[in-house]
């Protein structure tokens, strides 16, 4: 599977399916043109209310992260940045890292150990990215295979 639930979590779990896919793409595990399973095949495989699989799907939607084509099914649709300004996306990340820095804060990080973790994080993360930028062969049989 390509993502993990867990109900006993604080995050919904629509929000748990919407962040598994886009790390799931993000990571070269999903791609663009990738068809997704229906909102029903998905809710029987990992015994989760359809309602919930459809709110996930309408929010990756909304995101631009899937789109779905009448008659055909759900896809990973491309990622799409028009739009977004340099200021806007660096707006977006800068609202992400402070986040992390709070948690790191209640966690009693010291800086240098934030700063070594998230080097290490980063420089693992972009050589597993430039990997699945590697030809794969038949990603749809390769994503149905791991539902």
């Amino acid at each position: 599977m390509w993502f993990d639930v867990d109900p006993r979590s604080d995050v919904p779990i629509y929000q748990q399916l919407v962040d598994g896919v886009k790390e799931a793409v993000a990571r070269g595990i999903l791609a663009p043109g990738d068809k997704l399973p229906s909102v029903r095949d998905l809710a029987g495989r990992i015994a989760i209310n359809p309602n919930t699989i459809a709110k996930a799907y309408q929010e990756m939607e909304r995101e631009g992260i899937i789109e779905t084509l009448r008659g055909r099914g759900t896809f990973v649709a491309e990622v799409r940045t028009r739009g977004i300004d340099r200021e806007e996306k660096m707006g977006r990340m800068r609202e992400m890292l402070e986040k992390v820095l709070v948690e790191a804060y209640y966690l009693q990080m010291e800086e240098d150990e934030v700063l070594a973790m998230a080097e290490e994080i980063i420089r693992q993360w972009y050589r597993e990215r430039r990997r699945s930028d590697e030809p794969v062969g038949d990603r749809d049989a390769r994503a149905d295979q791991d539902l």
